[in-house]
Parts: C-alpha cells; structure tokens; sequence
C-alpha cells in the first residue's frame, strides 16, 4: 500500500463560492501510478466544505440558496459577538457540509456516478486563497 499526497491551490470569492475540483481531483489519482484505492479530498480550515453534485448552475444557485436558508448571512451569531469577524453564518455552513470525502478508484478511475462531481465551497465572508489536501491510498 502507498500513499501519495497532492495539493491543489485555489482563489476564491469567498461568500459561497462553489468550484468544481473534480478535474484536479482526477488528475492526481491518475499521475500516482496507482491503480485501485481511495482519495480523501479534505479543506483545512472550519468555514471551508468538500461534497459531490450534479454541478450545474441550477444545482450551484440552489445550493446557495439553501445555505442562505439554514444559516443565513444577517441571522445572529454568538461568534460574531465574540471574534466581530461577521463570518458566524460561513463557521455553521461549513459544520454541515463537512470538510472531506472520500472516493474508491478503481484501474485509476474515481468511481463516480455519470453526472457526479467533487465541489469545494468556499462559505466564508471574504476572498480566499485556499489548498485542499489530495491524499491517495492504494496499490
């Protein structure tokens, strides 16, 4: 068993930024020489998320309307009142989503679903530069 760690460096808008990593994610099992075992694909930081879609700009304004629904912008935030940072609502959208999957590769080929892609979703109030740890596990 190896395994092989990757990078991949991104600017965001912040404020629900969604971007399709997917390619990136692809790329770096393919260049490892592995044939069969999982990536972990994980954010570090507590206002950053990974998770799978349909990515599409119906699915991508959805998702973001559905954040702004379970934790909106202007709601109250005890983070807020204690760090004056304003980003309490990105903190508890990040909480829900998670920071990391992982996906089985198999002939060095994610075992994806036909209309399935990885997204990053930058939740905090301002512009980010961001890495997200590609780690890949198998033989």
């Amino acid at each position: 068993m190896d395994v092989v760690t990757k990078k991949i460096k991104l600017s965001t808008k912040g404020d629900t930024d969604i971007i399709n990593i997917t390619a990136e994610t692809a790329s770096a099992v393919l260049n490892t020489g592995l044939k069969n075992g999982s990536v972990t694909i994980f954010v570090p930081g507590s206002t950053g998320g990974i998770t799978t879609v349909e990515y599409e700009p119906g699915l991508v304004d959805d998702l973001k309307a559905f954040f702004e629904k379970i934790a909106p912008k202007s709601g109250a935030y005890q983070h807020n009142i204690k760090w004056q940072d304003g980003n309490g609502y990105s903190h508890v959208r990040a909480s829900f989503l998670g920071p990391g999957i992982t996906v089985p590769f198999i002939d060095n080929k994610m075992q994806l679903g036909r209309w399935q892609q990885i997204i990053f979703i930058d939740f905090d109030n301002r512009p980010r530069d961001r890495e997200i740890i590609i780690q890949i596990i198998g033989e």
